[in-house]
């Protein structure tokens, strides 16, 4: 009897034994299949995860609302305690939130995620115990539906891969305010359903050649701010270096360079808000961009993101409870605030430098154009000391309202409010309210399309103080919430990815009503004999300005704007302050 007992002791450990050495075996990826040459299409990503999830009840696979393409998104979750219900265990855990595929010729965080996957449900490497992390395999479905092998011109592998634009050809690292497609909807219904404390967004780029495979790009941290920025730029960072570096893996941060040797010095990319990491800074979620070299072999792209990921993890399990108390803290200090920058510049008085290991980088003629050409010898590699501007400053700022107020009539905006779970009231009746307008002073207006749009930039306002009646069914929008940044970012007119310069109110740029010049010349030599200060600034901007002066439709327009025939609703900005 106690010979069996011993048997099947046996046998047990060597089953269990035998199923962790079998599950790569059981859990091939086309990456290892292919001797890891090639990424796997959306059907074998999506197989693989579901099969993945039958087999081990750490793993858990959902699809959540739906993309351009018509399929939906998936997201995978690892749960060590077998629990899926996620509002329930952001209570008590570190979210981590990973996005792979948003550009899908960019595949590597796809398999390496993979990877990542199957090792921690088959505890292959150390598991997490306080970490939750879910996934997103393919972000851009349609892109990734859309495989070519020519379309990444500068990439050393895989063999084939997916598109950058998605089913409708956006860039869905462009989307995220503007939220034009499908996929920007879902995600920021995840994003919210998830609520991450910290999030991974894997991406591949080139812009000069030197010795690392990866670099990263963390979320600005003078833009996040607080003692939250500060935990990224000084704890957060350092400590990803450190332990990579101990793995035998060398990383810098992502080299903002282009046809420039780096070693001449860079700065750090600013994430606006369009961009994934920008977006989920407006919720205090500690963000990074992993960002590989795409002229390094593919084995060692995907390998390096699955390792980078595990040290993030980590990092997570390790600095999980001060990482939570640190967006709480954020989100009390961003409502107390009474100013919030809107734009931002690099800070010259203050440089990080490192030693940064490149290659030679030469001057010679090319042979194609006869002209200068920039050519890196990998045959000497070079370590410089290079100047990384990674400080930034406030270079304009709005004072923070106690709340917005925006007419029922503009349902698309509203629509983006919803999206992203920030609160507000409707009127339930017809209210007079005293208000903050503005008036869009000056503006300029990209002349290409950029992503479906022709932005505006450098917008400018003049403000008006008046007491407005507002209708049933407008809605008031309290800054004193969780969503604090998106609004401010969106509804400032100024802001670089506000909805104005995304032209969400454009209507309001075009003149509904004019006048005839025979006719209102009568009526300007009227308005002119009866006000005098009218009269004296009519002559001083003739006298300073010659166009205007020699212009007479340019004069008499100018007049029309300064009576009552002129139409209130041009270029005034249809969403008002409440300043008290």
């Amino acid at each position: 009897m106690k010979n069996i007992s011993i048997l099947i002791l046996a046998l047990l450990i060597f089953s269990c034994e035998s199923k962790v050495e079998n599950t790569k075996t059981d859990f091939p990826t086309p990456f290892e299949v292919s001797n890891k040459k090639e990424t796997a299409t959306y059907d074998e990503v999506i197989d693989f995860y579901l099969k993945l999830s039958k087999e081990f009840s750490t793993i858990n696979i959902q699809t959540i609302g739906t993309t351009d393409s018509g399929k939906p998104l998936h997201v995978v979750t690892y749960s060590h305690k077998g629990d899926f219900d996620f509002k329930k265990l952001s209570e008590s855990n570190t979210m981590m939130l990973i996005n792979n595929g948003i550009h899908p010729g960019e595949s590597d965080g796809i398999d390496a995620t993979m990877l990542l996957f199957r090792d921690l449900a088959s505890n292959e490497i150390e598991t997490p115990k306080e970490t939750i992390i879910a996934t997103i395999p393919i972000y851009n479905v349609g892109g990734a539906l859309n495989r070519n092998s020519t379309t990444r011109a500068n990439q050393n592998g895989p063999l084939e891969y997916g598109f950058r634009g998605n089913a409708k050809n956006y860039d869905l690292n462009r989307d995220f305010i503007k939220a034009d497609t499908k996929n920007a909807e879902t995600f920021a219904e995840i994003f919210h359903l998830i609520n991450p404390d910290v999030f991974i967004d894997n991406h591949v780029s080139n812009g000069a050649d030197y010795q690392y495979t990866l670099t990263h790009l963390f979320t600005q941290h003078n833009k996040l701010g607080g003692d939250l920025g500060e935990y990224i730029h000084g704890s957060l960072m350092p400590q990803l270096h450190d332990s990579l570096s101990k793995s035998n893996w060398d990383i810098t941060p992502y080299v903002n360079v282009f046809n420039s040797p780096p070693e001449k010095g860079f700065k750090q990319f600013m994430d606006h808000p369009r961009y994934s990491t920008g977006y989920t800074t407006l919720f205090n979620t500690v963000g990074m961009m992993v960002e590989t070299h795409m002229l390094k072999p593919y084995d060692m792209r995907v390998e390096g993101t699955y390792e980078l990921m595990q040290k993030m993890i980590a990092i997570a399990e390790k600095d999980g409870s001060k990482i939570k108390s640190l967006r709480e803290a954020a989100f009390l200090k961003n409502n107390a605030k009474e100013y919030y920058p809107i734009a931002w510049q690099v800070d010259t008085t203050k440089v990080s430098k490192y030693i940064f290991k490149g290659y030679k980088a030469d001057t010679i003629t090319s042979e194609v154009t006869g002209l200068k050409r920039l050519k890196y010898n990998r045959e000497i590699p070079v370590e410089t000391e290079v100047a990384y501007q990674d400080y930034f400053r406030a270079s304009d700022s709005i004072k923070i309202p106690k709340a917005y107020v925006i007419g029922r009539q503009w349902e698309n905006i509203i629509e983006k409010l919803d999206l992203n779970k920030i609160a507000y009231t409707t009127l339930q009746k017809d209210s007079t309210i005293s208000v903050e307008g503005y008036k869009i002073n000056e503006y300029e207006t990209y002349s290409s399309p950029y992503e479906g749009h022709y932005p505006h930039y450098n917008t400018t306002v003049t403000t008006s103080y008046e007491t407005k009646e507002f209708h049933a069914g407008d809605i008031i929008v309290p800054t004193n919430q969780p969503g604090f940044r998106y609004i401010l970012e969106t509804l400032e007119p100024s802001a670089i990815d506000s909805f104005f310069n995304w032209n969400f109110f454009d209507i309001i740029l075009q003149q509904k009503e004019g006048f005839s010049p025979y006719v209102f010349e009568d009526t300007a030599l009227k308005m002119l004999e009866n006000d005098t200060i009218l009269k004296a600034n009519f002559e001083d901007k003739k006298m300073l300005d010659s166009d205007f002066n020699e212009n007479w439709y340019k004069q008499l327009d100018w007049l029309f704007k300064q009576s009552d025939l002129y139409e209130k609703a041009h270029l005034q900005y249809p969403v008002y302050r409440i300043n008290k």
